[in-house]
């Protein structure tokens, strides 16, 4: 039987290994957020509660994990940059299909 504990536990240890995915073990634990944050403080009449814009920056969120990756010569363990760069095709057609 699950407790509160152990699903606590298990967040953590999912947590801890897209951290891994999103990071390298290098840099801001936090870096996706703040670059995909940046990038959208260039558009700032850009309407958040659209949904065509929401699959767009899940789309961003996506392509700047891939783009970590090979920046920094490193593949997710549990995603890598193939999978994050199918995401971006999934989020583009949702993207287009929400027009």
């Amino acid at each position: 039987m699950k407790t509160y504990e152990s699903l606590t536990l298990e967040e953590l240890h999912l947590y801890e290994a897209k951290n891994k995915d999103y990071t390298g073990n290098q840099g801001d634990t936090y870096g996706n957020f703040n670059r995909v944050s940046s990038i959208l403080s260039l558009y700032p009449k850009l309407k958040l509660s659209n949904p065509q814009v929401v699959a767009m920056v899940y789309l961003l969120k996506q392509l700047d994990a891939a783009m970590w990756m090979l920046s920094e010569g490193y593949e997710g363990r549990i995603e890598n940059v193939d999978t994050r760069l199918m995401d971006v095709h999934v989020y583009a057609k949702i993207a287009r299909l929400l027009k």
